[in-house]
């Protein structure tokens, strides 16, 4: 558990890199990573967790430095798990630069389904690593703030920080 500015957030590395960076607090119905004592799927026998600030110290200090608007972007690996659409979108938000944002339908178009701003929309609300996977970056086509794991309030923050608040976004 890492201590941030917008609250606490969970890390979780593999030997690969980043596995899953979320929210402390989740909305109802968002999935998670943690594990749940009562959730004994066999699936899930197979995924250990265990805390050590080693391991997560690479992710924390370049966290760190982000909060503190000395980064911009993060130079860890990611170990990103899900569907080939899902990732096609994860990898589309982590080309959205820095201060910047783009709407459902950009990322859509972007991972070659037009059509798909829903989809892109649901992908979004699977992305496993927060903040480092930009899902915040996210807009609707009118401009306006809308879904966001960590709330919206989170969300406008995070675009604060980078500078991408203007216009129809800071209202």
């Amino acid at each position: 558990m890492f201590t941030s500015p917008i609250g606490p957030l969970f890390l979780v590395a593999s030997d690969a890199g980043l596995v899953a960076l979320e929210f402390d607090a989740r909305l109802p119905g968002q999935q998670t990573i943690r594990p749940n004592p009562r959730d004994l799927r066999e699936e899930n026998k197979a995924v250990q967790f265990e805390e050590s600030a080693g391991v997560t110290r690479p992710y924390v200090r370049e966290l760190e430095e982000y909060f503190a608007g000395q980064r911009r972007e993060f130079s860890f690996a990611l170990d990103l798990r899900g569907t080939d659409f899902q990732l096609a979108c994860w990898r589309a938000l982590l080309a959205i630069p820095y201060g910047e944002t783009r709407t459902y339908a950009d990322i859509a178009r972007a991972v070659g389904r037009p059509q798909g701003f829903r989809a892109v929309g649901m992908a979004n609300n699977r992305n496993p690593i927060a903040i480092v996977v930009p899902c915040h970056r996210v807009i609707a086509s009118d401009g306006t703030l809308c879904g966001y794991g960590g709330g919206l309030d989170v969300k406008r923050k995070l675009l604060e920080l980078e500078g991408a608040l203007t216009g129809t976004l800071a209202a």
